[in-house]
């Protein structure tokens, strides 16, 4: 008897373990499908995420269920609730300023929270044209600040105002050079002809033009917003990957549709 229990017990060990990962799995969205990729671009790795408004929901979120920004993807469970489990793709999405508030135009489950901003500055955000990426009920879209104040578009659902743009129909920024000196980690978005949207991630420092064209030239996206450089981070559940680092402000989150 002694000898059949120490064997029998390792075995309902490994699958009780085997049950509670299966558990696990489906309460953290086991049929949840993968939406990112790797890819390889003149030379360099990225990570691309792809996102279909009839697959996905974009949500845009800073502000954790406490009401203070949660600067890191570790407060998005409480966040989100329910539609955590459905969560596809998570990655920062703006600047902000050293509290974690967005300092270009923000709108969250169509409530704006900050304005428009249009005032002069340094940095890359002020490197003009700057956009905006948003929702409505037309769909997504980036477009440069200017062309989205002519817009006046109704029913933003969310929007990050960030910058520089990266393309604007199809011709990269007019002060970005083709591979500059500055090489930095970076994020940012392209929505394509057919209304899709691209987030992608560099995995090594490029320069701001090879970024550029990669969403011209291998995601075949017209339009596309730079979200930041160094503090960026992806969070890809479904292929177990969750970018620590920097605190960074608001994030976008891709939540598939059950």
């Amino acid at each position: 008897m002694t000898a059949k229990s120490e064997v029998v017990t390792p075995f309902l060990r490994l699958f009780a373990l085997a049950g509670l990962l299966a558990l696990a799995a489906c309460g953290r969205g086991g049929n949840v499908a993968e939406a990112c990729q790797d890819i390889l671009f003149e030379g360099a790795r990225f990570t691309a995420c792809h996102a279909s408004p009839q697959t996905h929901d974009l949500v845009l979120v800073n502000r954790g269920a406490d009401g203070q920004p949660m600067r890191d993807f570790a407060g998005l469970e409480k966040r989100l609730g329910e539609r955590y489990a459905n969560l596809a793709f998570a990655m920062n999405a703006g600047m902000f300023d050293a509290k974690g508030a967005a300092i270009g135009y923000y709108v969250e489950d169509g409530a704006e929270q900050t304005p428009l901003n249009r005032k002069p500055g340094p940095g890359n955000f002020h490197l003009l044209p700057n956009g905006v990426f948003w929702g409505d009920t037309a769909g997504w879209h980036a477009d440069t600040t200017d062309n989205f104040a002519a817009m006046k578009p109704d029913h933003v659902r969310f929007a990050t105002q960030s910058g520089p743009m990266l393309l604007i129909r199809g011709r990269l920024h007019p002060q970005i050079s083709d591979n500059g000196a500055s090489l930095q980690i970076r994020n940012g978005v392209g929505v394509s002809v057919d209304g899709t949207a691209w987030f992608a991630i560099s995995n090594e420092s490029v320069s701001f033009g090879r970024f550029a064209r990669l969403f011209r030239d291998k995601l075949a996206c017209p339009d596309a917003l730079y979200f930041d450089g160094a503090v960026s981070r992806l969070f890809d559940p479904v292929a177990g990957r969750k970018d620590g680092g920097a605190p960074i402000g608001p994030i976008v989150v891709a939540v598939q549709k059950r």
